[in-house]
């Protein structure tokens, strides 16, 4: 099963889903490419608890999956889709990333220049494959007919690109069978990139102690795609991930850790004090992204001691 991993939320997201999701079963049959709201009848579907089940079917065709394509742009990446891309690294699963993002990006002014705005992604993704021109000019005496021309023609030529490499990768690599390194007695810790509360501390001392916290590393280190690979080893290596999604949406490296998390069975407690509420037909009202609410053992919204490990 190949999988299709994209921003659903609005019509163009979908269509340029659909797109690579046609590219795909024109090469090896629809039936092999698993696409998300169409194959999970998402507008209506009904269900007792919409979004569980719609969390549940996703990450049905997630536990079997040879190779997938995820579509990610821009600095603010979709939590869902970089849960995905988590869960499908942590079981050895060849990822290929398209995006037609022209902007590169770095933690300090003068840093290296990084595809995304957190290097985990580099780290995990087994390939990128960056469509940032424009096609060929347009032969329309329409400007603006002509632009939009050669935006679809920059968008084709990268879904091609991105499926031949995926299609590539899944010929020579071994089937999907990560080894996992050796799970110790350490809490992985993922702080915001935007910025920690004090409340945010107080649950860290609370569910680790210095000796078994491992602290993420990569987005103050002056190598954060080197320091990103310590930071994916060691998240593997924990039976527990503390991370901080508060915000109005998970950020994207605490949103991959959560997705390997859940591949290798791991709990993962998430701090959110506040939240900014979806609402959809027919589904129940969720505080973040479905493929994030229902990844986390627990949400954690201020210190409670009752639920101390120490």
């Amino acid at each position: 099963m190949f999988y299709v991993a994209h921003r659903l939320f609005a019509a163009h997201d979908r269509h340029l889903g659909a797109m690579a999701a046609t590219a795909l079963a024109e090469r090896i049959g629809p039936d092999k490419v698993f696409l998300p709201f169409c194959d999970t009848d998402e507008e209506d579907l009904v269900a007792d608890v919409k979004g569980r089940r719609l969390f549940d079917l996703d990450r049905q065709r997630l536990v079997h999956l040879h190779g997938m394509l995820a579509i990610l742009h821009g600095p603010s990446l979709d939590d869902g889709v970089c849960m995905e891309i988590g869960y499908a690294a942590a079981r050895g699963v060849p990822i290929v990333v398209f995006t037609t993002d022209f902007q590169t990006y770095g933690l300090t002014e003068k840093g290296p220049e990084l595809a995304f705005a957190d290097p985990l992604i580099e780290t995990v993704a087994t390939d990128i494959v960056r469509a940032h021109r424009l096609g060929p000019p347009a032969n329309d005496t329409d400007r603006f007919r002509g632009f939009a021309t050669r935006n679809t023609a920059q968008i084709h030529d990268g879904i091609d690109r991105a499926v031949t490499r995926l299609l590539a990768l899944t010929a020579t690599l071994p089937d999907a069978s990560a080894s996992r390194p050796a799970v110790t007695d350490t809490v992985f810790v993922e702080p915001s990139p935007y910025g920690s509360p004090t409340g945010w501390q107080r649950l860290v001392e609370q569910h680790s102690t210095d000796a078994q916290r491992h602290d993420a590393q990569r987005l103050i280190a002056p190598d954060p795609a080197e320091t990103a690979k310590t930071d994916w080893y060691a998240a593997l290596s924990s039976h527990t991930l503390l991370v901080n999604v508060s915000g109005s949406e998970t950020p994207p490296g605490a949103a991959v850790l959560i997705g390997a998390a859940v591949a290798t069975g791991d709990r993962v407690l998430a701090y959110s004090p506040n939240s900014v509420w979806t609402y959809a037909h027919g589904r129940e009202p969720n505080w973040r992204n479905l493929m994030i609410q229902y990844s986390v053992t627990q949400r954690l919204t201020a210190a409670e001691p009752q639920h101390s490990t120490r």
